[in-house]
């Protein structure tokens, strides 16, 4: 009997590694390939300046606070922001696992429940949104521009991943659970796990959007490769 458990136990252990080791692999090789590089080399006037930015792990996209096309005052209030603070130019918009943003503030807060329902896909998701006073290009910081079409389609691809109210409203989370005083959390659709990550939907907005993208990554590695 003893052995037995040993046995299914070794069977167990290699089948997590060795899943392990195809994800990463998996995933490493995948996020070479680039996709819309073609379309992008179409004449065609880049006005809007928007941004990458990483923590080293997660990675959100900044954009123009005010802009003709969009103003995301309108859409995410300074008034949920705990500063309330109005001199804001730009605003970084990601998207994640709710439970992770809400519970996590850091690693050490991590729970093994928090971490399964993450990369299970049970719980719900959540966009954040931190506005910005300005920002420095670097290595975790990249600049570039893209057209007022695609601008828009970047648009349309952030307003489909929230969850509105009945007042056709994204729905703000109240919570004590922010990481300063300009960040705001609002309920999102879709749901997060170990092929559909944080990094992953910013992927798919720079796919959406024509820009420069991996065909598929769940790493912030995956997406600034093509933007060194």
């Amino acid at each position: 009997m003893i052995r037995l458990v040993i046995r299914y136990s070794l069977y167990t252990l290699f089948g997590i590694l060795s899943f392990v080791i195809v994800y990463i692999v998996s995933a490493f090789l995948i996020s070479k390939i680039q996709v819309n590089s073609a379309l992008n080399t179409v004449k065609e006037q880049h006005e809007v300046q928007i941004y990458l930015l990483s923590n080293g792990v997660h990675t959100d996209i900044v954009l123009p606070v005010k802009n003709p096309i969009v103003r995301w005052d309108t859409v995410f209030p300074i008034e949920n922001t705990r500063g309330k603070y109005d001199d804001a130019q730009y605003i970084a918009i990601g998207w994640g696992d709710k439970g992770f943003y809400l519970n996590t503030p850091t690693w050490g807060d991590l729970t093994l429940t928090t971490a399964f329902k993450a990369v299970s896909g049970l719980s719900s998701t959540a966009l954040h949104t931190t506005y910005y006073k300005e920002l420095k290009k670097g290595d975790n910081c990249v600049m570039f521009k893209v057209s007022k079409r695609d601008y828009r389609l970047l648009k349309r691809y952030i307003l489909k991943s929230l969850k509105y109210n009945k007042k056709n409203k994204p729905i703000y989370i109240k919570t004590n659970a922010v990481y300063g005083d300009r960040d705001a959390f609002y309920d999102a659709v879709g749901a997060y796990h170990l092929f559909s990550t944080c990094n992953t939907w910013t992927n798919d907005a720079l796919k959406y959007s024509n820009q420069k993208a991996s065909l598929w990554t769940p790493f912030q590695s995956g997406i600034f490769e093509h933007y060194k």
